[in-house]
């Protein structure tokens, strides 16, 4: 790839980075979330009952993250976290009553977000986008699993986003 397509791909992944997480935010805002909590709400409500461990694992993040992120979630009364029975080293998390109400409404948004996001498109329909999508997230993931001085150093000075679904997925399970 000569270097002004690889400017204009690596732009353009970017701009969509940047603009589809303000729009999450923007639409999460008002039921008291930032964007890559919901994801972890859902993991827990299609799931169940998670150790941090098996969360982080389930939505991509790194434990850290689901350390500081189930604490705020915590805080705002929409998860729980108890001690294991058979490891006090080890946290389990759920929802809370709170978490599980809040869930049509985080829904809503999760579906408005991704109606928006392609409301636009001239020349795409959104089932090809989904396709393409999921083969550069494929992409991505076996060049990150090739890079392993990547991953590393990411994991050891970068911040890592809260939680990015995979494009996919379905939120919530009927």
């Amino acid at each position: 790839m000569d270097p002004r397509q690889a400017e204009l791909l690596n732009s353009a992944i970017r701009t969509i980075s940047i603009r589809h997480r303000a729009l999450a935010a923007a639409l999460l805002a008002p039921l008291g979330l930032h964007p890559g909590q919901e994801v972890l709400l859902f993991e827990l409500h299609n799931r169940g009952p998670l150790t941090q461990g098996q969360l982080a694992s389930a939505s991509g993040c790194e434990p850290p993250t689901i350390t500081n992120s189930a604490r705020r979630l915590e805080a705002a009364g929409l998860l729980v976290r108890t001690e294991s029975p058979d490891d006090a080293r080890v946290t389990i998390v759920d929802l809370s009553d709170r978490g599980r109400a809040l869930l049509p409404a985080l829904q809503q948004a999760w579906t408005q977000l991704a109606e928006q996001s392609v409301a636009r498109l001239l020349t795409t329909p959104p089932e090809r986008l989904v396709e393409d999508l999921s083969d550069l997230a494929s992409s991505l993931e076996a060049a990150r699993a090739r890079c392993s001085p990547c991953s590393t150093r990411s994991r050891s000075r970068e911040p890592v986003d809260e939680g990015v679904p995979d494009p996919g997925s379905a939120p919530i399970r009927q």
